[in-house]
């Protein structure tokens, strides 16, 4: 087991070659405050965050989510290079850190193989990109 958390976020990060410090404090923001669950006091939908419900974030590296198709072959140029990737997804994990309870955030660099076991949850994926529209999908 490489990384694991409690109730709370997935978060498949993929770096483009283009993404700056701005990027990633607006990621953070943004994934931090996204009002995703219920309230359980008022059962109001899509009404607290994942701080507010103090739940855990797990960030992981993922850059196969800027790959394309060449041919018949995937293309990943438009990722971040690996030398520079690294620092990067290093520092937005720190920010998350900074910005939220440090022993919620939890990272790992490299997900050779991803299992996830969802329990009575609803599956959202949630897409912010700065070389595209935002989009959403449940």
């Amino acid at each position: 087991m490489v990384s694991e958390i409690g109730p709370g976020l997935l978060v498949l990060v993929g770096l483009h070659e283009s993404d700056t410090d701005s990027n990633a404090d607006y990621i953070c923001r943004k994934v931090l405050n996204m009002r995703l669950f219920t309230n359980e006091s008022t059962g109001r939908g899509w009404d607290q965050n994942v701080m507010q419900r103090n739940y855990e974030v797990l960030l992981v590296s993922q850059f196969t989510l800027y790959g394309v198709l060449k041919g018949n072959k995937p293309d990943f140029h438009v990722a971040m290079p690996p030398q520079k990737a690294k620092p990067f997804y290093e520092s937005l994990v720190d920010k998350f850190r900074k910005a939220y309870r440090p022993d919620a955030i939890k990272g790992t660099l490299i997900c050779l193989l991803l299992f996830v076991f969802v329990f009575g949850w609803l599956w959202y994926h949630v897409i912010i990109s700065f070389t595209q529209l935002v989009r959403f999908f449940v």
